[in-house]
């Protein structure tokens, strides 16, 4: 398939500046790929499409703070400094995007506010992309808060064009969130709420976990109109043992399998076994999924509404059908949901 085949006009009104104000009143647009029916509902009906022995698999990743604003030593220019990944605990070195990036080169120090926190850059990775070593004395706990406290919740700029508010630091994150690593939400989990995950558990649906922690290159533009030249950044992801379990156990019962979102999806569809079955496995994956695809474990996805030309529509659109999609997303501006981060839910069946 073609880029420009997933290019969609979207009125700017549609893309959402702020969540839902509760988690699930969302809406829901639901997909039945069988029938091509598409109906409208709240998220918190989701739980009407589940039944006992049936699996939801999320991704238990956990954002951080990961926007930080320091000053450049002598001039005390302002410098925005993106934290993409720590590539060395013992020595505070990090994998960092830099803006304005002409300003920052190897040896100059930036400084954080009134903490004790200096950075130095130690080389350039990419025309924005730097690698630094955090200067700081104190216990690695003592880092972390400081980073912490720095740190600003790293809304998506392509979407979200207001600043952070102190409400982000919990609605930009599930409330399953367990393990940090992630520069941004699994959006497709960030409806549920307690009480949607306790009526599932009653109603005898499982939950299981994977963890991938979505770094930026899941927001990259592809810029190729060939999609299989477009390379996906690697992510750090685990399928634990005990969820190929209750996965395989619902397969083998002809159950409802749902990934919670593209992640989800793509770290199980990263840990296939000979016999089409999910298998524990730890690692990174580039799995780049657009149609047609043939999937092996999920046989449902809730997911967002995604932007143009994104690799995320393109994992949806394979899910789906291309055609089912396109329609769907034409119904979704219609019909006004809310697109992106902050946005509305659609559930595929």
């Amino acid at each position: 398939m073609k880029l420009s085949e997933f290019k969609f006009d979207l009125p700017e009104n549609l893309v959402a500046q702020h969540p839902a104000k509760t988690r699930d009143e969302s809406r829901l647009m639901v997909l039945h790929r069988d029938s091509g029916k598409i109906e409208h509902r709240v998220f918190k009906d989701i739980i009407e499409y589940f039944d006992e022995g049936d699996v939801m698999v999320v991704n238990d990743t956990k954002v951080f703070p990961a926007r930080l604003y320091g000053n450049k030593e002598k001039t005390g220019a302002k410098i925005e400094v993106f934290l993409l990944r720590e590539l060395n605990k013992e020595i505070h070195l990090w994998d960092v995007l830099v803006d304005p990036a002409r300003k920052i080169r190897v040896g100059n120090k930036l400084y954080f506010g009134e903490s004790d926190m200096v950075a130095e850059v130690i080389d350039n990775t990419t025309s924005r992309g730097r690698t630094i070593k955090f200067l700081f004395d104190g216990t690695d706990e003592e880092f972390y808060k400081a980073l912490h406290d720095l740190g600003e919740t790293p809304l998506p700029r392509e979407s979200i064009t207001r600043e952070a508010e102190p409400a982000d630091k919990e609605r930009y994150q599930t409330i399953y969130a367990k393990h940090t690593g992630a520069v941004a939400a699994p959006s497709a989990g960030l409806h549920f709420t307690r009480e949607v995950m306790k009526r599932l558990e009653i109603k005898g649906v499982e939950v299981a976990a994977v963890t991938m922690h979505v770094g930026l290159g899941t927001f990259r533009a592809v810029d190729v109109e060939d999609l299989t030249k477009h390379k996906m950044d690697s992510e750090n992801f685990v399928v634990p043992p005990e969820t190929a379990t209750i996965v395989n156990r619902a397969l083998d019962r002809k159950k409802r399998v749902c990934a919670v979102g593209t992640t989800s999806m793509r770290a199980m569809e990263s840990s296939v076994s000979a016999n089409s079955r999910l298998k524990a496995t730890e690692g990174w994956t580039d799995k780049f999924i657009f149609p047609p695809y043939d999937f092996k474990i999920a046989n449902c996805l809730l997911t967002n509404f995604h932007t143009p030309e994104s690799t995320l529509m393109m994992l949806a659109a394979a899910f789906a059908g291309y055609d089912l999609l396109i329609e769907a997303y034409q119904t979704a501006i219609k019909e006004k949901y809310k697109f992106f981060s902050y946005g509305d839910a659609m559930l595929i069946l």
